[in-house]
């Protein structure tokens, strides 16, 4: 490395440390506003519509309401940081397709409706057939058209509908909309072979379906910038993250767990230079392992996903973006005596609540089947609500609930171990893959934990993304 590059690495790696610390709260999703090294992902653009005439007529919102939502939709743009509501045209007088041809500027669509009757779905399906995703928001009380609605969503149009009159809805419904745009603002590093479902493995369908873009990178070129790296920068950065944090260090070497924060600093190197959100890996086990590298990422709101697991990385990605929370791969069995799954793998992350949460507690073991290497034992939260899922061939989303009944520490798993309570357990087990997950073993037993009761959100972003939605050993 000439000083030249040297200057630059280390210029990127206190600049990428500040942006990979900042927190989901103060800044958009994956990117802080201080540093310019890394690739913001720009604000989500929403148009607004306002859908219905305005007075003290019979089921006619009074024409107040404009200004109360103008002014809800620019607080929220506030708090979330991460979004711009544009538009704000009322139909009528406004002409739907005249408002058609604006929303070419935006990434989705909320319109508020205020009243109407049985014209209403006609005239505003000339918005939703823009194809953007879309959000409708009906109080009760804004007329009969609501009745119609619904046949957009049986058609298969990108909408989600709120007939309600909890306007926290609509903050939930922003933070849906926000995805889609985001995944095509987004990049996967690749490491080594992609591993996962045919269309998962394909880089031009993952473009085509989700906009997301997936950069291919030989583990040569990782192991050249890891050799670069200076071992007193990875000293201190193992000293700070992970040995003066562990609960305790079984089996591992000094030497080992500093090697693999070098790892994680040539990793962060790399995706700040790719303009990376996400980093998969085939070769996640080799020397040094992956295991601590993929952790520190995901605590930090980023994506890092083991074993090239494409299509875990796929919605590791989505979750992060929806709500703020990283995903644990796991490697699941089943216990019917418990009603439980068991899941376990040997790389979690530590802030499972998202980055702004405390760290749970953990010890550095060495990786389980290999012996080898620096890999966590993660005590998870006992009584904890989980969302099982799993993004399969681009097109189905797998899904299911569970809450944490208690943790293990059992030698034949891997490190990291805790059993979720399951609606039933013999179903999913007869039931495993929901006739839709195929492929090899990797491929078929990966799912993704992550923290939080998700499964009606998940729904609506199957809708707002054009995705299926299935409850895996749900009721027949």
């Amino acid at each position: 490395m000439t000083d030249s590059t040297r200057r630059e690495f280390l210029k990127a790696t206190a600049a990428g440390s500040a942006i990979l610390a900042a927190n989901w709260a103060a800044h958009s999703a994956l990117a802080a506003e201080a540093d310019q090294s890394w690739s913001k992902l720009a604000p989500a653009k929403i148009y607004k519509v306002y859908a219905g005439r305005t007075g003290d007529d019979y089921l006619t919102r009074p024409t107040a309401e404009i200004e109360k939502f103008e002014k809800y939709f620019a607080d929220l743009q506030k708090k979330l940081g991460d979004v711009e509501f544009i538009g704000g045209d009322l139909v009528p007088p406004a002409e739907t397709a005249d408002v058609a041809e604006k929303l070419k500027n935006a990434d989705a669509l909320m319109i508020v409706h205020l009243s109407g009757h049985g014209g209403d779905a006609p005239v505003l399906s000339k918005l939703v057939d823009v194809g953007l995703p879309t959000a409708l928001f009906s109080q009760p009380f804004s007329g009969h058209g609501w009745m119609y609605f619904p046949q957009w969503r049986r058609d298969g149009k990108r909408v989600i509908l709120l007939p309600t009159s909890d306007f926290s809805e609509l903050d939930q419904a922003v933070g849906l909309l926000r995805v889609p745009a985001w995944m095509k603002q987004s990049r996967i590093l690749v490491i080594g072979a992609p591993q996962g479902t045919a269309a998962a493995r394909n880089a031009e369908q993952v473009k085509q379906k989700l906009g997301v873009t997936c950069i291919p990178v030989t583990n040569d070129r990782v192991m050249e910038v890891f050799q670069s790296i200076d071992p007193k920068a990875a000293e201190a950065e193992a000293e700070d993250y992970w040995l003066s944090q562990a609960k305790k260090i079984v089996e591992p070497k000094r030497d080992e767990i500093i090697a693999s924060a070098r790892l994680y600093l040539a990793i962060k190197q790399l995706m700040i230079a790719e303009k990376a959100q996400a980093v998969t890996s085939s070769h996640c086990m080799g020397d040094p392992r992956g295991c601590l590298t993929f952790s520190k990422l995901n605590d930090e709101g980023f994506v890092g996903a083991c074993e090239g697991d494409v299509d875990s990385t796929l919605t590791m990605l989505i979750f992060a973006y929806a709500f703020h929370v990283p995903g644990f791969i796991t490697d699941p069995v089943v216990d019917t005596s418990k009603n439980a799954l068991i899941h376990f793998h040997c790389t979690s992350a530590t802030k499972m609540d998202g980055p702004s949460g405390k760290r749970l507690p953990f010890t550095i073991r060495n990786q389980t089947d290999t012996k080898g290497g620096a890999a966590l034992q993660v005590e998870n939260r006992v009584g904890q609500a989980v969302t099982c899922a799993k993004l399969v061939d681009l097109e189905t989303m797998v899904i299911s609930p569970g809450k944490i009944i208690e943790t293990s520490t059992d030698p034949l798993a891997c490190r990291t171990q805790f059993t979720t309570r399951v609606p039933d357990a013999n179903r999913m087990f007869l039931n495993w893959g929901a006739d839709v997950v195929k492929g090899g073993v990797m491929t078929l037993l990966h799912r993704v934990i992550f923290y939080g009761d998700h499964m009606q959100s998940v729904r609506r972003l199957g809708d707002l993304m054009g995705f299926k939605v299935i409850e895996e050993g749900g009721v027949a």
